[in-house]
């Protein structure tokens, strides 16, 4: 029997087949071949085996972004391990609660990074700069062999960024990471002959199990960059095929003359996810380029569902698609678990290949987010509209309650965001002493514009029952956001947590 093709393999097979291909593209001009990360692999290989690394194994990075942190990724698959990327930004009480929660066998940090680790007993600690220097890359041996793993083994551990409750491990299987990459190859129709602009982060679903997977397998290359840069992406692109991004990046875009249909006249896909993208962002950047970003819907267990269509229908802004190949996608009453019709709100549930096998040592926790016939309760809200199309209205946690009725902010964001005086919005639940909650609308000014509450309200009002009209507008410079451009509305309502019920109300 054949051994499972997972990402690893499916690499070796490319740089077997074309090692002298460039595989990463640097921003200093130099390049790695398919057969120089391959070496770098075998040797990286080698220096985890001599640190104890059995099948099985957790190996955590908390490093800065390099070719060689991909090569450790595979790596570690190579030889079995389960490889834990951690955000870079984590602060030292955070990385406490990682380490002791997955209990790895080796923790790669930046150099200057290793004192804070070097007391932990049964943990080695090795070291990655981000030019290949560090312990990590000292030996020259290399390890030839391949550990053989099954679909339902676990090759990742990444750990949710929720807002309540402590972080969870999501246990993500080879067949996890093999089947969704396969799915998306297929749909957005992803070769060889590609050129990706790498600019996300490594530590993320969307960088690592998205774009470098794909990449990575396909015998594609990079233009890898350390972070996003309007100007060096703007230069990239008459020499690329693909931009995977988040929001951030096209509006960042479309705020430089650069773009233009000429700059984008090689490229054939612009993706973005890991959070909405404005519809006015959608619709500007079209007019601009002649390319309708493509939007997706994806998270920490499950990888990618949806997908816009690549070619055979419209990119309808707002919008995250249809299902992928080989996964399922329905939405449900969230109490009842009974499907809805079309059209309806309600709770957002995802089965296939592409699901995770469940929480890091926590299987009450894992066993209450599925249902009994095996799909996923993503804990997201939407609708599939009249052309089979998901619409995110929003997460469960972020609905509000307002007098016994139910409001979804997305319907309240969209209009605000329309307005011309606002850039964009983000509507929130407060406490209220009638109302248990109400609406409180956070909106950031278009350029050059002052939004008037009194105005915005009055704008918005007649596309709204009463009991959705915001309470209160409060104008900032910025939403706050994380690494991957995601509101966070726990935030905000933790900002105007007194604002009804405060001294001051």
């Amino acid at each position: 029997m054949a051994p499972f093709p997972t990402i690893h393999l499916s690499f070796a097979e490319q740089a077997a087949r074309r090692p002298d291909k460039a595989l990463f593209e640097l921003p200093d001009g130099r390049s790695l071949t398919y057969g120089e990360t391959l070496r770098t692999v075998r040797r990286i290989a080698a220096r985890l085996v001599a640190d104890g690394v059995r099948p099985g194994d957790r190996v955590a990075m908390q490093v800065e972004k390099s070719p060689e942190a991909i090569a450790l990724y595979l790596a570690t698959l190579r030889v079995g391990g389960v490889f834990l990327p951690l955000n870079t930004a984590y602060t030292g009480a955070e990385m406490e609660y990682f380490i002791q929660d997955a209990e790895p066998r080796v923790l790669v940090v930046a150099p200057e990074r290793a004192p804070d680790h070097a007391h932990r007993e049964g943990l080695t600690v090795e070291t990655l700069g981000t030019t290949g220097e560090g312990t990590l890359l000292e030996g020259e041996a290399e390890h030839d062999e391949v550990h053989e793993a099954a679909a339902d083994d676990p090759a990742a551990i990444l750990y949710t960024s929720g807002t309540t409750g402590r972080s969870k491990g999501a246990v993500l299987s080879h067949g996890n990471l093999a089947s969704n990459c396969a799915a998306l190859v297929e749909s957005w129709r992803f070769t060889e002959d590609d050129r990706l602009i790498h600019a996300l982060p490594v530590f993320h679903v969307h960088g690592l199990f998205v774009a470098a997977n794909m990449v990575l397998t396909t015998g594609a290359s990079m233009y890898y960059l350390p972070k996003f840069d309007a100007g060096t992406v703007l230069g990239l692109l008459p020499r690329s095929t693909v931009l995977m991004g988040v929001p951030t990046f096209y509006t960042r875009l479309l705020g430089d003359d650069g773009l233009t249909p000429e700059s984008c006249a090689s490229m054939r896909l612009f993706v973005s996810g890991s959070a909405p993208l404005l519809a006015s962002d959608h619709e500007a950047f079209e007019a601009r380029t002649g390319h309708a970003i493509l939007e997706r819907y994806g998270m920490t267990e499950t990888g990618m569902n949806t997908t816009n269509p690549y070619e055979g229908g419209p990119r309808k802004p707002g919008t995250v698609g249809s299902p992928l190949p080989g996964t399922r996608v329905r939405v449900v009453d969230p109490d009842t678990g009974k499907p809805l019709p079309d059209g309806e709100v309600g709770s957002i549930e995802v089965h296939g290949p592409n699901v995770f096998t469940g929480y890091w040592r926590m299987p009450e926790k894992t066993a209450s987010e599925f249902r009994p016939d095996g799909y996923f309760i993503t804990g997201d809200l939407g609708r599939i509209d009249e052309d089979g199309y998901l619409l995110i209205v929003g997460r469960g946690k972020d609905l509000v309650i307002s007098g016994g009725f139910n409001v979804y902010p997305k319907e309240i964001e969209e209009l605000l965001d329309a307005h011309p005086t606002v850039l964009e919005s983000a509507v929130i639940g407060v406490p209220h002493p009638d109302f248990g909650e109400t609406v409180v609308a956070v909106v950031v000014p278009a350029r050059g514009e002052v939004p008037e509450e009194t105005e915005l309200l009055a704008s918005i009002a007649p596309s709204l029952a009463r009991f959705k009209h915001p309470r209160a507008v409060r104008v900032v410079d910025d939403l706050p956001r994380n690494v991957m451009g995601k509101v966070q509305k726990a935030e905000l309502r933790k900002r105007y947590d007194g604002l009804f019920t405060g001294p001051d109300a």
